[in-house]
């Protein structure tokens, strides 16, 4: 078992009265993988002061200096993949293959904001005067707060970091409980890259208590969230009143559409694959299968036999296709959702248990379930539901099927599966959604390219990731200077 502290001015501290909480593998529950200092209130105070405290010399150092300790850093963790896969996988539950992805996303994303420190400045503009010189500066903010989630617990702290960190921030991040560990390994990754005390400061704990410290707290100039609406809803009320800076990310009920022309093969693999991936814990993870009716049997024949073809189980045994949910809170979420649809009138088609034989009795374990006969008011069809649950709406045709697709308050991710250019270009132009993918997995995000939701799935005001992530990160000054005088 792993024991971790605070990460608060460079030192690794105890928490107030020495509480702590532990995680468990939720394939075998009987595993404790780390222990945590339960901090709160008192520890996300400090750390703010902490980075008060670092955040002018930080601020200060050359968008280049701050770059070379990033690519340090990815390098520092690309040297330490192997074991932080499997920390990872034991942890959260991904399967190895999951997690040396994301690991290795998060080694990607040091690295590209690494390089791009060399063209992060300000512009000149051309003047309507003679004699005078019009620029602007591109500056940090100070201290801004992270609040990241548990489903991908190395790759959204790194891409919410190391922006924040190139922009010249310093840091207060909140990971999630349920999976902490990634995070500390990447404040010793920075560390030993050669970050300067107080710079980052990570506090694990009590979630209500540390959040409305960094939400409330005058210093924090910005607060960058991922997570459930009601949380993300409740920050940026907070924030609002102060009139700080917010970027909330706040999940998604991701269609995909299957239309009459297209390759039912690669339509069902695409499903499979950003449905029952990752165990369906991914906010862009495809949850509504929106299918024309003409070819709705055959796809779903071949979706079936997928489906019954996958193997479940611990995310660390050979073959193994899809592991566990994340704890026994979010699994019993899972089947309640199913137990409810099917209540509505949908039919359950496959799967929709809980799975405890054999090796799977200590885990947090169930069937990659498809439910079909959906119709658009059914919970199952508006609401995420954060598992490997899939939901089958048949279509007249495209146009019912853009109908269905933007009918829900949500609008992150959109795929569509076709052989028509004119029908894809439409879609893309139509849909109500931040990310639109054209035969391809409504999962998976270009780091270099940015990413975000619309409607209640974002503030849908800053974008992550690629370069125009240091926008939400720094602010921009217009000077003025008269050299004719």
């Amino acid at each position: 078992m792993r024991r971790y502290q605070n990460f608060i001015g460079g030192e690794w501290t105890a928490a107030h009265q020495q509480a702590v909480f532990v995680t468990h593998n939720p394939a075998d529950t009987r595993e404790t993988v780390a222990e945590y200092a339960a901090g709160g209130q008192p520890e996300a105070r400090a750390a703010i002061e902490a980075a008060q405290a670092a955040a002018p010399a930080w601020g200060a150092m050359t968008p280049v200096a701050r770059g070379r300790i990033l690519s340090a850093a990815s390098q520092i963790l690309d040297a330490r993949k192997k074991e932080l896969a499997e920390l990872l996988t034991r942890e959260e539950g991904k399967t190895l293959a999951e997690s040396a992805g994301e690991v290795q996303r998060a080694v990607d994303i040091f690295r590209f904001y690494g390089g791009l420190s060399y063209t992060v400045g300000g512009q000149t503009i051309p003047h309507d005067l003679p004699g005078n010189f019009l620029y602007t500066r591109r500056e940090p903010l100070g201290v801004v707060a992270l609040i990241t989630p548990w489903n991908f617990p190395i790759a959204i702290p790194a891409w919410k970091l190391a922006p924040a960190l190139l922009a010249g921030n310093a840091v207060i991040l909140k990971p999630a409980s349920q999976a902490p560990a990634m995070a500390m390994e990447l404040a010793r990754a920075l560390a030993e890259a050669g970050l300067p005390k107080g710079v980052l400061n990570v506090v694990t704990g009590e979630g209500r208590a540390v959040g409305a410290e960094l939400a409330n707290h005058p210093a924090v100039a910005a607060l960058s969230f991922t997570g459930s609406y009601t949380v993300g809803q409740t920050i940026y009320q907070r924030l609002a009143l102060r009139m700080a800076r917010a970027q909330m990310e706040m999940g998604g009920k991701n269609p995909t559409l299957v239309l009459a022309d297209a390759d039912l093969d690669l339509a069902v693999n695409l499903v499979i694959k950003a449905g029952f991936g990752l165990t369906g814990q991914a906010c862009t993870a495809t949850s509504r299968v929106i299918v024309e009716k003409a070819v709705l049997p055959a796809f779903m024949d071949k979706l079936v036999a997928r489906t019954r073809a996958l193997k479940v189980g611990p995310g660390y045994a050979p073959g193994v296709d899809m592991g566990p949910a994340v704890s026994a809170a979010q699994l019993e979420s899972n089947l309640a959702y199913v137990r409810g649809a099917v209540a509505e009138g949908a039919t359950l088609i496959y799967g929709g248990e809980r799975l405890e034989e054999g090796e799977l009795a200590h885990g947090h374990f169930m069937q990659p379930t498809i439910l079909a006969g959906v119709k658009p008011a059914m919970r199952i069809a508006c609401e995420e539901v954060f598992g490997p649950v899939l939901a089958v709406l048949a279509a007249d045709d495209f146009e019912h099927a853009l109908s269905l697709a933007n009918s829900v308050e949500m609008g992150l991710s959109a795929s569509l599966v076709t052989r028509d250019l004119k029908k894809a270009m439409i879609y893309a132009e139509r849909i109500q959604a931040g990310v639109v993918k054209i035969n391809q997995i409504s999962t998976g995000l270009a780091l270099q390219a940015p990413f975000g939701g619309v409607k209640k799935s974002s503030t849908d005001s800053f974008k992550e990731q690629g370069p125009g992530a240091l926008d939400f990160y720094t602010r921009i000054k217009t000077v003025y200077l008269d050299y004719s005088v």
